[in-house]
């Protein structure tokens, strides 16, 4: 599970845990990817290489009470959540010890038990759903918040529009804990935010709904903590909605197919990658003094053991009885029941 802070500012230990999180990230998705080549992974794959940093400084402001929504871009969410990344795995490859039986793949993962509501398949489907997510929170008179992760193409749907209105209206009264992040990575599959978006600053978007919004660097977690932490605050204390842009990309592929990726250049992707949030947060550490050679080493070599345990769990794994295409599709009655 990510590192959580105490106080406002990130001390030299919760980086350096959170560069951890970062590289264990990486080489899961790494792997995945692998996977998906070998036929291992059914369905299909979205990877968060490169945008490492928004997750972790955002699971780093908030609670563990506190509940996610996630498009389908969902890897990271779980694992650092604290979710068992051998379960994750087994979810991808489709076998029956998987996080979701091995129903879901990819693109629908679920850990109620971690506040992980799911990840959604549908661009922009689960914008209402958090945004109810957030009105219960509150009507139960408590003051969790609801962090709803959503990229780029997402602001583009009408589900966007129509649950935002709701959720300003609902802010109004101190009902929508909500906490909007969107990871504009800079691509809605192969279109570029301003060949798509006739504004292309898309946090001002949130303006018409009366939502106060922010935009940082998302190749950052610092960064992004510090801006996410005073939304967190604010909406936990108020009731009303907050939302971010955060500034960052995408190295992989859209999705697995993606190979060719005619519509970006091969010298933007190097452009970016000379601000990767690993190797900011590898040379801030080294500046530091808590990160050497070897430190580097042996936490590469652990996220990689991990990963490698992970996919012999999922390998191990058996696959779903065929009756279990039956199970999890109704309720199941209750003596009582009418």
């Amino acid at each position: 599970m990510v590192k959580k802070v105490q106080h406002p500012g990130v001390d030299t230990d919760v980086l350096l845990e959170w560069y951890r999180s970062m590289v264990f990230v990486r080489h899961f998705e790494e792997q995945a990817e692998r996977s998906f080549r070998r036929g291992k992974v059914g369905g299909y794959l979205h990877l968060y290489i490169g945008q490492e940093a928004v997750a972790v400084g955002v699971l780093g402001a908030i609670r563990d009470d506190d509940i996610i929504f996630a498009s389908y871009r969902d890897h990271a969410y779980v694992l650092l959540r604290g979710t068992d990344p051998g379960a994750v795995m087994a979810e991808l490859y489709g076998k029956s010890t998987g996080l979701c039986k091995g129903k879901g793949g990819s693109m629908h993962l679920f850990d109620v038990q971690r506040g992980f509501y799911g990840g959604y398949g549908v661009v922009g489907g689960h914008l209402p759903l958090a945004v109810g997510a957030a009105y219960a929170l509150r009507y139960d008179h408590g003051d969790r918040v609801c962090v709803c992760f959503l990229g780029d193409g997402a602001m583009n749907t009408g589900a966007f529009h129509e649950a935002l209105n709701l959720a300003g209206l609902w802010g109004h009264a101190g009902l929508c804990p909500l906490v909007l992040v969107v990871e504009n990575n800079q691509y809605g599959m192969g279109t570029s935010v301003p060949r798509s978006s006739a504004v292309p600053a898309l946090a001002s978007r949130f303006d018409a709904y009366d939502i106060p919004n922010e935009v940082c660097d998302g190749m950052d977690p610092q960064a992004v903590y510090d801006v996410v932490r005073r939304g967190v605050d604010e909406a936990r204390r108020t009731g009303r909605p907050w939302a971010v842009e955060t500034l960052t990309y995408r190295y992989a592929a859209h999705g697995a197919a993606d190979l060719l990726q005619p519509y970006r250049a091969k010298s933007e992707v190097q452009e970016w990658r000379q601000r990767d949030p690993i190797a900011q947060t590898e040379q801030r550490l080294r500046h530091a003094g808590a990160l050497d050679d070897a430190k580097v080493e042996a936490i590469a070599a652990e996220a990689e053991r991990r990963v490698q345990e992970a996919v012999t769990f999922a390998e191990a794994s058996p696959d779903p009885a065929p009756e279990e295409l039956y199970t999890d599709v109704y309720g199941e009655a209750r003596d009582g029941d009418r």
